[in-house]
């Protein structure tokens, strides 16, 4: 019957393996969520490798891992997924930005070719199922587990989820760009009373005019989303490589002071939505 969402990594662009970035954690991007039985991954960044060495130890056998997009830091561990190399397991994976452009399968099977990768994706024989659907679509897992997708403002694509479970919802919004004045219809629609949104917060409002069109978003921004669509709290999420643990500190301090449920995810902490 729980419900939780756990950061395995909450880094953006490139991993950050230093001291000084610690505590808030050096992996890229990956969520692992739990609704009841049933095992939801986000995206495989580094932070994935950690989530697969767990799933064996747990003797689990059934994930499903949706891809927000194919940009390396989010798919770039994927080869290092430990339960995708047994046969026994029942891995199913999905993305909604390629259906149109050669598809998943083709894009993740590239990524482990040679001259970047020495063993082929067919050797991953727990992958049972690499397919497509459209950002917007919505879908169920197992009956029990409804799953809403959104287009975001990407470069190249992006898909938005909402996972919904028990009448509690969570929502993975990363990677996307707002319109300065202009808030995201697509993801005020997603995100629309949830009680956790993660969202893509690599820069300040302060910085952000200095890199527009590179595809990301703001903490700022997303606290206004958050309040616009009357969510419950928003985990700043997808660090800048160049934002130190005492820089996130300051983030933590300045975002609790504009809205106290806002908070900095830290790779490893555990939030339970529903126990």
């Amino acid at each position: 019957m729980s419900f939780t969402v756990t950061f395995r990594g909450v880094r953006g662009s490139l991993p950050t393996p230093v001291e000084e970035c610690k505590r808030y954690g050096g992996n890229t991007s990956c969520i692992e969520v739990r609704c009841g039985a049933e095992i939801i991954l986000f995206d495989s960044g580094t932070g994935i490798r950690k989530s697969g060495i767990d799933l064996l130890k747990n003797k689990e056998r059934r994930v499903n891992l949706f891809l927000s997009h194919t940009h390396w830091d989010h798919i770039h561990a994927l080869p290092f997924f430990q339960p995708g190399f047994h046969p026994e397991w029942d891995i199913i994976v999905r993305a909604g930005h390629l259906k149109d452009h050669g598809g998943i399968a083709k894009a993740l099977h590239d990524q482990m070719r040679p001259p970047f990768f020495p063993i082929p994706m067919t050797f991953q024989k727990g992958l049972r199922d690499v397919s497509d659907f459209r950002a917007g679509d919505h879908f169920k897992i197992n009956g029990e587990v409804k799953v809403k997708t959104a287009t975001l403002n990407h470069p190249n694509g992006a898909t938005g989820y909402r996972i919904e479970y028990k009448n509690k919802a969570m929502c993975y919004v990363t990677d996307t760009e707002h319109v300065i004045g202009q808030p995201d219809q697509n993801v005020l629609g997603l995100i629309q009373g949830a009680d956790l949104v993660i969202y893509d917060s690599t820069y300040t409002d302060e910085k952000f005019s200095t890199h527009i069109g590179w595809g990301h978003s703001t903490w700022q921004e997303g606290i206004r989303l958050c309040k616009a669509a009357q969510a419950k709290s928003l985990a700043i999420f997808h660090h800048d490589p160049d934002h130190n643990d005492a820089f996130m500190d300051k983030i933590a301090e300045r975002a609790k002071q504009e809205w106290n449920k806002a908070f900095v995810a830290q790779e490893d902490h555990t939030i339970t939505i529903l126990r």
